[in-house]
């Protein structure tokens, strides 16, 4: 048997073609400052769909996700679970769209929002050993700043109708609820860490300050929900960015948020009803 020292050409292709997308993530700078991955007129148009998002957040607190009569403090019955889910997947997904557009007009790709893909298993396993002890932080974190909020303004001053009627119940349930997870995962932090953070990045000049930015704009996307929904969501918002800044590429967020997004609205509740 012939044994050979040549490593296998179709990694080496990989391997080279990773290196090659990560390398375009990198911005170009001028004077130090890194270049908008889109253009003026691009980030305005962010900035409107985010308005209208918040906008028709504050509709549904006021007649529920379709108009129709819901129960008492729900956003809506549990009939419309599916409708709910899959509308959330298709409109993360034009957003998603609406950014990668803007980058691709400006010459950028895929790897420019995320960082990257994973160009080894071995570097995916280090991207969820990173994401598990991050989702602790970031649950803790939660709590922390819900215990925090709770101790100022009065009771009820806060009250929002809830989605809890909306969560899965049955198998097929939780398989649609997976999908809107990984989407979510997926598109929400290309939107705020890939997109937003680094289009301020460039704006201020600071990713101190793009990270904090972005963070509570993030927050006040939930404004609908009372301002002490936004501080937490903002305070989240913001570790979401640290980390996208430490890692300098969006993949163990992509896992933290979407696990995130599992435990909260179907396991948490599995395990401690």
């Amino acid at each position: 048997m012939l044994h050979s020292s040549q490593p296998d050409a179709n990694r080496i292709l990989w391997c080279a073609r990773s290196e090659a997308s990560v390398a375009s993530t990198t911005t170009v700078t001028t004077n130090g400052k890194p270049k908008m991955i889109a253009a003026w007129w691009h980030l305005a148009g962010f900035f409107a769909i985010i308005a209208w998002v918040t906008y028709s957040g504050y509709r549904a607190q006021q007649t529920g996700i379709s108009g129709a009569a819901t129960p008492a403090g729900q956003l809506g019955s549990h009939s419309e679970a599916y409708r709910f889910y899959l509308t959330s997947i298709g409109m993360d997904w034009l957003f998603f769209y609406y950014c990668w557009a803007g980058v691709h007009w400006k010459g950028g790709n895929l790897a420019t929002l995320t960082g990257g893909r994973w160009p080894t298993w071995k570097q995916l396993a280090t991207d969820i050993a990173i994401a598990i002890p991050f989702w602790i932080i970031w649950e803790a974190t939660a709590y922390g700043v819900v215990y925090l909020v709770g101790l100022f303004g009065p009771a009820g001053s806060n009250a929002a109708r809830s989605a809890s009627d909306l969560l899965p119940k049955s198998a097929p349930e939780v398989l649609v609820w997976l999908l809107v997870c990984i989407t979510a995962g997926f598109t929400e932090e290309i939107q705020s860490r890939g997109y937003l953070q680094q289009q301020l990045h460039a704006v201020t000049g600071s990713i101190v300050a793009a990270v904090i930015l972005q963070g509570i704009i993030f927050g006040a996307q939930h404004s609908y929900q009372g301002w002490k929904q936004v501080v937490v969501i903002a305070a989240l918002g913001i570790l979401y960015g640290a980390l996208a800044a430490w890692r300098r590429n969006l993949r163990a967020n992509m896992i933290a948020h979407a696990w995130s997004d599992v435990w909260e609205g179907w396991l948490k509740q599995i395990l401690f009803q």
